[in-house]
C-alpha cells in the first residue's frame, strides 16, 4: 500500500443529505473513480457491503465470468495464476490500485492474440460432418482447458459448429429456392461448405477486429461492473460514452426497432421493448431474448457476440422504413430469425386505451403498456389520470366487469401506481418505500373517491415489473380483485436507483480528470402493504395460465447477485369482502383449461421448451444435426395454433371512442388491428371467462 494525500469528497446520503469523505487520488483518473464510486456505495446504496476477503472473492469470480465467459482464450493455468489475486482485490479497491486488473488484461490480450492464429488455421480446412462429436453450447456447464492444446481443440469444435450451422441453412435456403424455380443453379454439399467457411473466416475476422479495438477504459469498466454488481444487478458504473447510450436507449424517440438493450457476459440481450415500437409491434422479440447477428435486409449478417453495446446498437439501429434481420436465441434455445422494419415509436400507442368485450357480460379491457408520466412538469399526460378517463367512460358504457392488462408492463411512475390503485379502492397505503435507514414511507391514497367500484382482474406475466408490481399487489392485498398470470410470478424487480455524477464530487484542482462518468445505485426497496417485499418474488398470482415460457425461470432472480426477499412490518389497512369465491374461480379455470385443446398446446409446447433449455448440447454430424434442427421447427409450428381468432370474443369500442375512429382513417386501421390481436388472445379469452364467473 502506499502513502494517501487527503482531499474533500462529498457524497449524497438518501438522496438529501451531504456527509464529508476524504479519498485517495495520485492524479489518476482511474483511481479517482474507484475511490469515488466505492465512497458513493458505502454511503448511498440501500445494502452496503463490507470490502474484505469473503467479497474480494465475488468479485474474482464475477469478473472472470466476464472476463471470459464463452472460455475461448483462457486455460486452466492463468486462471490458476490470477486465483492468486482472488483474496488481494479488497486491499486493490481500498487503495486505489489496479495490480490483478492489469495483471487480467496482460493474459486476456495476449491469449486473444495466439487464438487469431487458430482459427484461421481450423478454417482452411474443411471439416468432417459425417463423425459423431458434440459441442456443448451453455458456457457454464464448461470448464476452462487445461493447456493450449486442448483449447485449440475446442476451437475447432466451436468453428465446426459454426460453419454447420451456416451450411444447413445454405442447403435449406437452396432447397426452397429450387421448390420455387427450376432454373436456381444448385450448388453441391461441398461447395457450400466451402462457402460456409468462408463466411465464418469473414465473421471471426470481424469478431477479431471488434476484441482488439477493445481498449483499457472498456476493460476498465468491465472490472469496476464486477464491484458493483456485487451489491446487486442494478447498481453499475457508466462512463460518459455509455451513460450516454443508456439515455437514448430509455427514451425510447430514435428511429429504431424499439428495443432495450444490455451487454451481459458476452451476449447482447433484450432487456424490454419499447411500448409503441417497431419490435412492439412486430411481436415476435421479447425481453430474455439474445440478437447473436444482425444483418441489413437481405444482406450477410453481422455476428455480434462479443460486441460492445454501444457497436451493437449502432447496427441495429436505423432509418425508418429500413429492415433489419436479427438472428435471435430464445430462452429455450431455439434459434430464430426476426424481420423487423424500423421505425419511430407511436406514442398513442404508449398510452392507456380501452375496448369492451362482448360475450355473457360486457367487460370493459384497459391496456397499459408502461407507468408514464410527465416527469419534466409540464402539465403533459400521466397514466393515472388517462386510466381515470377510461373507467368513467367505461363506466357510462355500464360494463359488468374491468380487465387492467400491465402484461410486459416494466413500470415507471410510482406518484402515478399510488393515485391509480385509489381509482378502486377507498383512501388507504398503496406502497411501503424504504431507505437503507429509517422507518418506512407509507404511500397512501388519501381520496376517498372509488371511480370504479365493480369486479377487476389485473393481467400480468413475468414481464411485468416494478410499478406493475406494486399495483397488482396492492389490489391483491386488499382483495379488490383477482390477479390473473401467465407466470408463476411477475418479474421481481423490487428496488429503486438513482444516478450519481462523479464529477460532482471531484475537487476543484482535479477538474482536468473530468469526465468520470456516472453511477446508478440502489437506494430504496418497495414493500406491499401487507409487509413482505416485492423484490426477487414478485407477485405470485391468483390464478396462473400456463405460456410457453413458465416453466423457465425467469426475472429478477436470474440476475446476478440480486438482493435477497425481506418482510417488514405490515402497514394498516383493511381488507375489503369479496363477492366470489377464489378456490371457485381457480377451480372453474383449471377445468377449462383441461378442456382447452389450445392451452393443452400451450403446456405440451412449455415441457418442450423446458427439456429443449437444458439439452445444451449440439451433435456436430450434419445428419443428426439437421435432423434435430428439424424437429425443433415441426415442434414450433404447433405455435401457429395461436395465430387464429378465437371464437366468441367480439370486440367493439367505446362510443366516445368511436367517434374519432370513424373520422380518422389511421386510427381506425390501428383500432382494427389491435381489436384483431385480441381476438387472437387466448390469455384474454380466459380472463374473460374468470369475469364471466365473478359475481
Amino acid at each position: 500500500m502506499f502513502n494517501k494525500k487527503r482531499l474533500l469528497l462529498l457524497i449524497p446520503v438518501a438522496a438529501i443529505a451531504l456527509v464529508s469523505y476524504t479519498y485517495t487520488i495520485q492524479n489518476d483518473k482511474e483511481v479517482a473513480i474507484d475511490q469515488i464510486v466505492m465512497q458513493s456505495l458505502n454511503a448511498s446504496h440501500y445494502s452496503p457491503k463490507l470490502v474484505d476477503d469473503a467479497f474480494s472473492e465475488k468479485v474474482f469470480k464475477l469478473y472472470i465470468q466476464r472476463l471470459d465467459y464463452n472460455k475461448k482464450f483462457l486455460v486452466k493455468d492463468d486462471i490458476t495464476e490470477l486465483k492468486k489475486f482472488e483474496h488481494s482485490i479488497d486491499e486493490d479497491i481500498n487503495s486505489g490500485r489496479f495490480t490483478f486488473f492489469d495483471r487480467s488484461v496482460e493474459l486476456i490480450n495476449k491469449r486473444i492474440d495466439e487464438s487469431q492464429a487458430y482459427y484461421k488455421e481450423i478454417l482452411d480446412n474443411p471439416f468432417d460432418f459425417s463423425t459423431d462429436e458434440t459441442l456443448e453450447l451453455d458456457a457454464e456447464k464448461i470448464n476452462f482447458t487445461k493447456n493450449k492444446d486442448a483449447l485449440k481443440e475446442e476451437w475447432r469444435k466451436y468453428l465446426k459448429y459454426q460453419t454447420l450451422s451456416r451450411l444447413a441453412e445454405m442447403m435449406d435456403s437452396q432447397e426452397k429456392a429450387k421448390e420455387k424455380s427450376d432454373t436456381v443453379k444448385i450448388k453441391s454439399k461441398e461447395e457450400l461448405e466451402i462457402s460456409a467457411r468462408k463466411k465464418v473466416l469473414k465473421s471471426n475476422d470481424d469478431w477479431f477486429k471488434r476484441l482488439n479495438k477493445l481498449d483499457r477504459n472498456d476493460r476498465l469498466t468491465a472490472y469496476f461492473n464486477a464491484i458493483t454488481g456485487i451489491y446487486d444487478p442494478h447498481t453499475e458504473f457508466f462512463p460518459p460514452k455509455e451513460k450516454a447510450n443508456f439515455d437514448i436507449g430509455m427514451s425510447g424517440q430514435l428511429e429504431g426497432i424499439g428495443a432495450q438493450l444490455q451487454e451481459k457476459d458476452g451476449a447482447i440481450k433484450v432487456s424490454s421493448i419499447v411500448p409503441g415500437s417497431a419490435s412492439y409491434r412486430q411481436g415476435q422479440l421479447k425481453a430474455g431474448d439474445i440478437i447473436l447477428k444482425v444483418a441489413q435486409g437481405d444482406a450477410e449478417p453481422v455476428d455480434i457476440t462479443d460486441m460492445r453495446l454501444d457497436d451493437a446498437v449502432q447496427l441495429i439501429r436505423g432509418k425508418k422504413g429500413t429492415e433489419v434481420r436479427l438472428t435471435v436465441r430464445k430462452p429455450d434455445n431455439s434459434i430464430v430469425i426476426i424481420a423487423i422494419t424500423r421505425d419511430i415509436v407511436i406514442i398513442e400507442e404508449t398510452y392507456a386505451q380501452s375496448a369492451i368485450l362482448k360475450g355473457k357480460k360486457n367487460i370493459g379491457y384497459i391496456k397499459l403498456p408502461t407507468f408514464y408520466a410527465d416527469f419534466n412538469g409540464h402539465n403533459g399526460r400521466s397514466c393515472a389520470k388517462d386510466i381515470k378517463k377510461e373507467l368513467l367512460k367505461l363506466n357510462e358504457e355500464k360494463v359488468d366487469g374491468i380487465i387492467l392488462d400491465l402484461r410486459y408492463n416494466g413500470g415507471g411512475s410510482l406518484p402515478d401506481v399510488v393515485n391509480m390503485a385509489g381509482l378502486f379502492i377507498n383512501k388507504g397505503p398503496i406502497v411501503q418505500v424504504k431507505s437503507k435507514t429509517g422507518i418506512p414511507q407509507v404511500m397512501d391514497d388519501n381520496d376517498p373517491t372509488i371511480v370504479y367500484g365493480g369486479p377487476l382482474t389485473i393481467m400480468v406475466n413475468s414481464n411485468s415489473a416494478s410499478a406493475s408490481e406494486i399495483m397488482a399487489a396492492a389490489i391483491q392485498d386488499y382483495k379488490r380483485g383477482v390477479i390473473v398470470g401467465t407466470s408463476p410470478s411477475t418479474f421481481g424487480k423490487g428496488t429503486v436507483q438513482r444516478f450519481f455524477d462523479l464529477d460532482t464530487y471531484l475537487p476543484s484542482q482535479y477538474a482536468s480528470l473530468k469526465p468520470l462518468g456516472q453511477v446508478k445505485i440502489t437506494t430504496q426497496k418497495f414493500y406491499r402493504i401487507n409487509g413482505g417485499a416485492t423484490q426477487l418474488k414478485g407477485v405470485i398470482p391468483d390464478i396462473i395460465l400456463p405460456d410457453p415460457y413458465y416453466l423457465l425461470d425467469q426475472g429478477e432472480k436470474e440476475q446476478d447477485y440480486p438482493m435477497i426477499w425481506d418482510e417488514i412490518p405490515a402497514a394498516t389497512y383493511e381488507q375489503l369482502n369479496t363477492t366470489y369465491s377464489l378456490d371457485r374461480l381457480k377451480a372453474n379455470s383449471e377445468a377449462r383449461l383441461k378442456k382447452n385443446p389450445g392451452f393443452s398446446i400451450l403446456e405440451t409446447a412449455a415441457k418442450r421448451l423446458k427439456k429443449q433449455k437444458d439439452s445444451t448440447i449440439v451433435s456436430l454430424n450434419f445428419d443428426k444435426y439437421t435432423t434435430e434442427q428439424k424437429r425443433y421447427k415441426a415442434e414450433s409450428k404447433m405455435m401457429e395454433e395461436f395465430d387464429k381468432e378465437i371464437p366468441g370474443i367480439e370486440i367493439v369500442a367505446l362510443k366516445t371512442d368511436a367517434i374519432a375512429i370513424a373520422a380518422d382513417t389511421a386510427k381506425a386501421n390501428k383500432a382494427k388491428d389491435w381489436y384483431k390481436s385480441l381476438k387472437k388472445d387466448i390469455y384474454l379469452s380466459e380472463t374473460i371467462a374468470i369475469m364471466d364467473d365473478m359475481k
